[in-house]
């Protein structure tokens, strides 16, 4: 079995990973049978070495492979590119696009993941020659009706019920990051006991909803739409957040993506979790998100930026409101 999950939704994908483990066997056997490979420096053949190994006392092996579409994304080229190194890239391309082949003659007791974040699914090379062998899920971020309908089936599979005020207000509050979505509708399920889960009920629960426009002003800054920023930002303020707090949030925030950049998914090891303050998964997953999208040289000004906006505020220089919209259009340049 081949199986390609993609998409900026990656909470949906990782609950289509969950529901694959489910149908292959009791978990601790299938945890001493799975593998997860770097798929950003591996060779076909290294991991057709891993998916022919036979499972050891379970029916089946599973290989996960991650980052391994992305090598294959389509890019500019850069100024001065060798033909040494485009030749290395189509070489690259051709071994990957074996594949497929291999795909149809794997043993019957491997099961093949891929897995990824957002790609440009119309343009990535390799995606379109696997397509052909693997069964391919797409985890597009759930926007409107969607992300609504989202949120009503899932309050009913925890057992809730939600009145169409609330489901509009989550939405504005939390916007289309599923994980953080899915820990609020945690906690108003507990909160709601049992009766509809009311508009208040979201005002007095919603914790991480501040978190979250955190995280979408972030993203609206360094991607340099300036007019959202300001929009997200007056929201907050609006909400009752004082510039230090928010002024504090985004500097949590780059440093987030900064170690996200250096570490990889081993930002979830506890060891370098307690160094981050515990955040919760969410986070962390937004922040790797966010990691693939920005050079360290942009986070770098973003950084100095930030100091000075800061002073600015201590100092008296500005007030807090003018401060923050400040550093919005100097940073969305």
């Amino acid at each position: 079995m081949f199986y390609i999950l993609y998409g900026k939704d990656t909470f949906s994908c990782h609950q289509k990973l969950a529901e694959i483990k489910v149908g292959l066997g009791e978990s601790e056997m299938l945890e001493v049978n799975t593998t997860v490979l770097n798929g950003r420096q591996l060779t076909l053949n290294q991991l057709q070495d891993v998916c022919n190994a036979g499972p050891f006392l379970s029916l089946y092996r599973l290989v996960i492979v991650e980052g391994l579409l992305e090598r294959f994304e389509l890019k500019s080229e850069p100024p001065g590119r060798s033909d040494a190194s485009k030749t290395k890239a189509v070489s690259t391309l051709k071994e990957w696009q074996g594949l497929a082949d291999y795909a149809k003659q794997m043993p019957p007791t491997t099961v093949l993941v891929i897995v990824e974040d957002e790609i440009k699914d119309k343009t990535n090379s390799l995606l379109k020659s696997l397509k052909v062998s693997a069964q391919v899920f797409a985890f597009l971020e759930l926007r409107g009706k969607e992300l609504q309908c989202w949120i009503q089936e899932r309050v009913k599979e925890g057992g809730g019920s939600i009145v169409p005020g609330s489901v509009a207000l989550l939405v504005n509050l939390v916007g289309g990051d599923l994980w953080a979505m899915n820990g609020e509708i945690d906690k108003l399920l507990a909160y709601s006991s049992g009766r509809p889960i009311s508009e208040d009920d979201v005002r007095q629960v919603a914790s991480y909803a501040r978190e979250t426009s955190i995280f979408a002003l972030v993203d609206a800054v360094l991607e340099g739409r300036r007019k959202e920023g300001q929009q997200l930002l007056h929201r907050l303020l609006q909400d009752g957040s004082t510039p230090s707090y928010i002024l504090a949030m985004i500097v949590r925030q780059l440093r987030l993506i900064v170690v996200a950049k250096e570490m990889g998914r081993k930002i979830f090891e506890p060891e370098v979790r307690n160094n981050l303050e515990r955040p919760k998964d969410f986070a962390l997953e937004k922040a790797l998100r966010q990691a693939k999208s920005y050079t360290l040289e942009r986070m770098k000004e973003a950084y100095h930026k930030l100091l000075e906006n800061d002073i600015a505020i201590k100092t008296g220089k500005y007030d807090g409101d003018l401060a923050l919209n400040l550093l919005i259009v100097e940073l969305s340049h």
